[in-house]
């Protein structure tokens, strides 16, 4: 009975912090530029390490010199590796980009499929990825992408204590209804970056200071 009176407790706290969260941030949405599925992709694999600025910057030419995955699948690893060199991390997103786009290219016909499983076979995606691609690009819903401002958020919020991503989806998901949980990776995306951030949250301006456990600790 405890344990049921917990998760109804965490379930109410997190639908208060919602609603706060929409009335601070009516447009939250995904800030990376895309038009097209295989635009949404490249981006959010690139943007592991750095910000949505850096990579929106990056791929207003990158989306214009490769196009379609098969493009990227043929490119030169060393030309495509300088093309996205500023974004971090870029040997290895390199490597990811053409090993990806090559089996989109032989197993979905040059198409970024619509299911997490067939995401999830593709290099360099995860479930992160996967969540965030298929949300903006086909409006679906699978889970909620957990990037680092949502662990962050979720473990001072009293939400979770795990470490693991999957596992903070996992009990994220718990607490939230579906229609829901995209929406609550923006929202602690939006607030993340602006107000509880790393080093230095500004708790004393924070719309849920008065319900977040960790609120005290920053003052």
């Amino acid at each position: 009975m405890k344990n049921l009176e917990i998760d109804l407790e965490l379930k109410q706290r997190n639908q208060k912090i919602i609603a706060l969260l929409e009335q601070q941030y009516p447009n939250a949405k995904t800030t990376l530029n895309y038009t097209t599925p295989l635009e949404m992709l490249i981006a959010t694999m690139l943007s592991a390490q750095t910000t949505d600025a850096r990579i929106n910057i990056v791929t207003r030419i990158l989306f214009k010199k490769y196009g379609t995955a098969q493009n990227y699948a043929d490119a030169d690893l060393k030309g495509l590796e300088k093309d996205i060199r500023s974004t971090g991390f870029y040997r290895n997103k390199a490597k990811n980009l053409k090993a990806c786009c090559r089996i989109l290219v032989e197993k979905f016909g040059g198409q970024v499929p619509k299911t997490m499983p067939e995401l999830l076979e593709l290099p360099g995606v995860a479930r992160k990825t996967a969540n965030v691609v298929l949300y903006n690009s086909y409006g679906i819903t699978a889970g909620i992408a957990v990037d680092t401002h949502v662990m962050r958020l979720s473990q001072r919020l009293g939400l979770t204590v795990q470490k693991n991503q999957d596992k903070i989806e996992e009990d994220l998901m718990a607490l939230t209804p579906k229609e829901k949980w995209m929406h609550l990776t923006d929202l602690l995306i939006f607030h993340g970056r602006q107000v509880c951030t790393a080093k230095k949250p500004r708790c004393d301006t924070c719309v849920l200071n008065k319900i977040c456990p960790s609120a005290f600790i920053f003052k």
